[in-house]
C-alpha cells in the first residue's frame, strides 16, 4: 500500500485553540486539565454524507451534523430542559438513534432511562423510539412518542443495510428493586425509526446476558453470567436458545466472540491452567479447540473484527507498550491497520465508524500524552486527514511521557506498573505520589492521565502499579488478590515504592500516595501497613469497612453481587476487619485527606462516615471534601477543579514542596 498523504482540516470549526506552552499558574493549569472534552465520538454517515460529532457546550452534550463535503452544518440536535446526548449511532444516510440521558439537578452525572429518539441529520422527522413515556405528543414539541414500554433500552446495532430498522437490546424494569439489571431477563426488539413500531426478536434464557450478533445481524449467542458468578453461553438454533457450555471445556474466563469462518466454528476466548487469556477457534459441535495466539504476559486488550462481516484479523496486547498480531494477513482491514499505524506513529488507534463501501473511515488515535485526535481516512484518495480533537488546547509536546516499570514482589510475583515523571527535569530524587487503580479487577495502561499530567507539571511523579487481583495478568494473577485485598495487594504496591527509590528516581522522604474507590481503599490501607513510607493519603470515593461493603452498596444487589464478594472477601469477619482502614485508625501516621460523594451507590456515603468515625474515636486529624451531588468519582468539572486545586496543594503542603 502507497504511504499516506497526510493533511489537517482547515475548518475553523476544528481549530479554535492554539496549541500553548503550559501555564506557570497552577489554577489555570487546573482549568486546562479539567477543561471537558470539545469533541468526541465523531462518525461518519453510512454513504459518507454527513459528518456527525458529540459537542460539549457548558458540559452539555449536543449533536453536531456537517455537510461531508463543505463541513458545514446542517444541525444541531439539542435536547430541551435537562435532556442531552449519550450514545448515538446511523441507521441510514440521513437518520441517526440517540440514547437520551438526563442531567439532573440533583446529581451531577446524566442519569439514563434507557430512552431513545431518532432524527434525521437535518433535523427533520424527530421522534421519541423507544422508552417510558406513552404514545401522546409533548406540549409545545414536535416529536411524537410511542407506546410506553417499561424497559431500559440501549441500542445493539444500528443496521445500516436497513434504512428502517434499529435493533435495541432492552431490559424489563418489573418492579424496578435494585439491581434489575443484572437480575431481569433481556430482549432484543427490531424497532422502525420512522414510526416506533417494535417487534420481538429474540429473548434471553437468562438475566445479566449480552447478545451476540452473526454477519446478518441475527442473534447467535447470548452469554451472562449465573448467580453464582458463573458464565452461562446459550446458541440460538431453529429459534431455540441451546446451551452450550461444554464448548468451555477446561477454559476459564471464556468469552464467544463470533462465528469464525463458517457456523461449524466460532472464536473465542479462554484462560488455561491460570494462564493469561488466549483467542482459540473452536468447533462448536465437537468441543476441539485450536490455539491462535497469546501472550505470555497480559491478555489481549482488543480484538479486532470487521464491524459488518465480524471477521477477526487482529488482536492488540498491551504488555507495557501497545502491540498487534495479525491472525489474518491476507485481509484489506490488516493492510489497512498496519497503513494507518505507520502513517500514525507512536499512537494507539480505534475505528470508530466507516461507511457500507469502506472507502471511508473516522480514526481515533491517542497515547501516553494525547487523549484523543480524530481523522477521517479516504482509501481511494489514500490520505487521512485529521478533523477534530478532544482537548486541542493540549500540546502533546509539552507533557509527560508514561513509561513502564516491573518489578520482583516479596514473594517473587512479577508486578507491572507505570510511571509518569516530570517533563524536561532529572529523573532523580524526585516527590512521588502512587496512585493505584479502582476495582480491583480492572489495570492501569499507557493512557493519558490528567491528574498525572497535572502533577508532572508541578514536579511530581505518579506511580500506577498494576497489583495482584488486577485483570489482564491472567487468571492466577487475578485470583491472587482474593482474600488479599489488605495484605499481599497492598504489599505490592508498598514493594513497587521501595522499587523506585531504590532506581534513584523517588526521594523516600517525599512519597504521598492517593486512589479512587478501591484505589481509596490502597491509600488507606496502604497507610495502615507501612505507616512511615507515606506523608500523606487521600482517598476519594473509597471502601474503608469490608463488612460493611457486604451490606451497603450496589454491588450487594446484583445478580451475581453476593457470590462475587464471598469470593473475593471470604466470610470471616474478623479478618475483614483486620483488613479495613476503619478499624485500624489507631495505626495511621500520615496525613488524611479523605473525599466523596453523597450520592455514590457504588461506595455509600456510609463508607466514609465510617472512616470519619474511626479517625475522630482515636483522635487523628484528617481533612475532607463532601460533594452532595456527585457519584461515585468526579463528573463535573468544577467538582474536579476543586479538588485537583485541593490534592495538590494538600501533596505539597505534606511533601514540604
Amino acid at each position: 500500500m502507497k504511504k499516506f498523504i497526510t493533511t489537517l482540516c482547515a475548518s475553523a470549526l476544528f481549530s479554535s485553540f492554539a496549541f500553548a506552552e503550559l501555564p506557570k499558574s497552577v489554577d489555570k493549569q487546573i482549568e486546562l486539565f479539567t477543561k471537558p472534552y470539545e469533541y468526541s465520538n465523531v462518525k461518519i454517515s453510512p454513504n459518507g454524507t454527513y459528518l456527525s460529532v458529540v459537542m460539549n457546550e457548558n458540559n452539555i452534550r449536543r449533536l453536531l451534523f456537517l455537510d461531508a463535503k463543505t463541513m458545514k452544518p446542517t444541525y444541531v440536535v439539542r435536547f430541551s430542559g435537562d435532556e442531552e446526548i449519550g450514545s448515538y449511532t446511523w441507521v441510514n444516510d440521513k437518520r441517526v438513534a440517540i440514547e437520551k440521558v438526563y442531567n439532573r439537578g440533583w446529581q451531577e452525572e446524566p442519569v439514563s432511562y434507557g430512552e431513545i429518539f431518532t432524527i434525521n441529520a437535518n433535523g427533520k422527522r424527530p421522534l421519541y423510539l423507544f422508552g417510558q413515556l406513552n404514545n401522546t405528543q409533548q406540549t409545545g414539541s414536535q416529536i411524537k412518542k410511542n407506546t410506553a414500554i417499561r424497559a431500559i433500552g440501549q441500542i445493539q446495532h444500528g443496521l445500516p443495510d436497513d434504512d428502517k430498522h434499529v435493533l435495541v437490546h432492552a431490559t424489563p424494569i418489573g418492579n424496578g428493586s435494585a439491581g434489575f439489571m443484572t437480575r431481569n431477563k433481556p430482549l432484543l426488539y427490531k424497532v422502525n425509526v420512522y414510526n416506533g413500531r417494535r417487534k420481538k426478536v429474540v429473548g434471553s434464557p437468562i438475566p445479566a446476558a449480552g447478545f451476540i450478533l452473526d454477519k446478518d445481524k441475527m442473534p447467535a449467542f447470548v452469554v451472562g453470567t449465573s448467580e453464582q458468578n458463573e458464565i452461562e453461553i446459550y446458541q440460538h438454533r431453529n429459534d431455540e436458545w441451546v446451551s452450550i457450555d461444554h464448548i468451555q471445556g477446561t477454559l476459564n474466563d471464556f468469552r464467544v466472540l463470533g462465528y469464525a469462518e463458517s457456523k461449524d466454528y466460532i472464536y473465542a476466548e479462554g484462560l488455561a491452567d491460570g494462564k493469561t487469556q488466549a483467542l482459540y477457534k473452536v468447533n462448536i459441535k465437537s468441543g476441539e479447540r485450536e490455539k491462535i495466539t497469546s501472550n505470555d504476559n497480559v491478555d489481549p486488550l482488543k480484538y479486532w473484527q470487521d464491524s459488518e462481516t465480524n471477521e477477526l484479523f487482529a488482536v492488540e496486547f498491551e504488555d507495557g507498550y501497545p502491540e498487534y498480531v495479525f491472525v489474518n494477513k491476507t485481509n484489506p482491514n490488516t493492510k489497512a491497520l498496519k497503513a494507518l499505524l505507520e502513517a500514525l506513529p507512536g499512537h494507539q488507534l480505534r475505528l470508530v465508524s466507516k461507511t457500507l463501501d469502506n472507502s471511508k473511515q473516522i480514526i481515533l488515535a491517542f497515547n501516553d500524552r494525547n487523549d484523543g485526535d480524530y481523522y477521517l481516512f479516504d482509501s481511494t484518495k489514500n490520505n487521512i486527514a485529521k478533523i477534530a480533537s478532544h482537548r486541542s488546547w493540549l500540546d502533546p509536546n509539552d507533557l509527560a511521557d508514561v513509561k513502564p516499570v516491573k518489578f520482583k514482589s516479596r514473594d517473587g510475583l512479577t508486578i507491572h506498573g507505570y510511571i509518569t515523571m516530570p517533563y524536561g527535569v532529572e529523573h532523580k530524587n524526585l516527590p512521588l505520589v502512587v496512585n493505584p487503580h479502582g476495582g480491583p479487577i480492572a489495570r492501569d495502561y499507557w493512557q493519558y492521565n490528567p491528574q498525572a499530567q497535572l502533577l508532572a507539571a508541578n514536579g511530581i511523579a505518579t506511580l500506577q502499579i498494576n497489583f495482584r487481583g488486577s485483570a489482564g495478568y491472567g487468571l492466577a494473577f487475578k485470583e491472587a488478590g482474593y482474600l488479599n485485598w489488605g495484605t499481599k495487594t497492598q504489599y505490592d504496591i508498598i514493594d513497587g515504592v521501595k522499587y523506585v527509590i531504590d532506581q534513584g528516581w523517588i526521594n523516600k522522604d517525599k512519597v504521598c500516595i492517593e486512589g479512587g474507590s478501591f484505589g481509596a481503599y490502597s491509600a488507606l490501607q496502604s497507610a495502615v501497613i507501612a505507616p512511615d513510607m507515606f506523608k500523606c493519603a487521600i482517598g476519594v470515593a473509597g471502601v474503608y469497612d469490608l463488612p460493611m461493603m457486604k451490606e451497603e452498596g450496589d454491588i450487594p444487589s446484583f445478580n451475581f453481587g453476593k457470590a462475587y464478594l464471598a469470593e473475593v472477601l471470604g466470610g470471616d469477619i474478623n479478618t475483614m476487619k483486620q483488613m479495613s482502614p476503619a478499624y485500624n485508625a489507631n495505626k495511621l501516621k500520615a496525613r488524611i485527606l479523605l473525599v466523596h460523594g453523597e450520592r455514590d451507590e457504588r461506595t455509600p456515603i456510609e463508607q466514609y462516615e465510617s472512616m470519619a468515625e474511626a479517625l475522630d474515636k482515636a483522635n487523628y486529624p484528617y481533612e475532607k471534601m463532601i460533594f452532595d451531588k456527585e457519584g461515585h468519582g468526579f463528573y463535573n468539572p468544577e467538582n474536579q477543579a476543586k479538588y485537583y486545586k485541593k490534592m495538590l496543594s494538600f501533596v505539597k503542603e505534606s511533601l514540604k514542596l
